[in-house]
């Protein structure tokens, strides 16, 4: 008996491990839940929406998006740097995520050890633009009025510490102006002050503010890529306005947990490049502005710890923390 029993613990002990290939050979076999830390209907929750659709249509199993907004995302991460590293818990959020870790806060995790980057999805520029009412045509007048008249020239923005409050401050650590910052509760309620003449500037993303533009309610200043947007090509660039190495474009990124097992990421981060290329989903961004980045694992490693220590310059020269 004592030698029955030994084998079969022998055999189980050395059986185990191929357990976990076998597991991540066969992977999906089970719905995959793609955390959204952001409120349903905005541009990270539409990424999201368009990734589940594919992937869903890639590995026949359902994906779901469940959107977690609240914190600045804090919270919607944490949940997935407590999950399981076997690929059924994902997630979609902005680039808030490097810019929260430059801002003092107490994180609950840490943004670059506890997370494994998946690819970065998108990236879209910021829109600086003007009422119509006021007498800004340009960057260059932004600048000079900042500069006769410190602190009093005025914009809006989506509130205190968000991507787009970073945007303004970046420029104003580039050119030394001081600039009147206006926070709001969202970017919607930026662009509706500025379109009532409440403020003369509004910074927002290109996504959001292109269509007050193009009907006239907003003046479009200039955007925050290093190139042109295709759907924009009048609008100039910051870089070309006068700021030279301005360059600042917002991003969706997909991540999961750490230590997420290699032939699991290797399959998610084919398919999600895949179906970012589709040509129904590249319509969609197209139309947009937004431009389809799809990379490796490690280059989107490399773009969230420079952007952690670029913003953590920006927020100490400008005095900003979080709320």
């Amino acid at each position: 008996m004592k030698g029955i029993l030994h084998g079969v613990v022998f055999a189980v002990a050395t059986c185990a491990p191929l357990a976990a290939p076998a597991a991540e050979s066969a992977y999906p076999v089970r719905p995959i839940r793609i955390i959204v830390p952001q409120s349903p209907g905005a541009s990270t929750d539409l990424t999201a929406r368009l990734m589940a659709q594919g992937l869903n249509e890639a590995f026949k199993q359902p994906v779901i998006v469940d959107n977690r907004p609240g914190s600045s995302g804090i919270a919607g991460a944490e949940m997935v740097a407590r999950s399981a590293p076997d690929g059924y818990t994902l997630m979609v959020i902005a680039s808030s995520f490097s810019i929260n870790p430059a801002l003092g806060r107490k994180l609950p995790y840490d943004s670059i050890r506890d997370f494994t980057t998946v690819s970065q999805l998108t990236k879209f520029p910021n829109m600086l633009a003007a009422s119509p009412s006021a007498p800004i045509k340009s960057l260059q007048d932004v600048i000079a009025q900042a500069k006769a008249k410190p602190g009093q020239l005025s914009y809006a923005s989506a509130g205190v510490a968000t991507g787009t409050h970073m945007t303004m401050a970046l420029l104003q650590y580039m050119t030394g102006i001081d600039l009147l910052h206006v926070p709001y509760k969202g970017g919607g309620p930026a662009m509706t002050a500025t379109m009532g003449g409440q403020t003369p500037l509004v910074i927002g993303t290109s996504v959001g503010v292109l269509p007050h533009v193009r009907s006239g309610k907003l003046r479009g200043i200039a955007i925050t890529s290093a190139r042109r947007s295709a759907v924009a090509p009048d609008i100039p660039t910051f870089a070309e306005s006068g700021v030279p190495g301005y360059e600042h474009e917002p991003w969706n990124g997909m991540f999961g947990p750490a230590r997420l097992s290699k032939p699991v990421l290797a399959k998610v981060n084919a398919e999600v490049v895949r179906v970012l290329h589709s040509p129904d989903v590249k319509k969609v961004f197209e139309r947009d502005g937004a431009d389809i980045v799809g990379s490796t694992p490690e280059q989107f490693s490399a773009v969230i710890k420079s952007e952690i220590a670029k913003w953590s310059k920006v927020a100490k020269a400008a005095g900003i923390k979080a709320e």
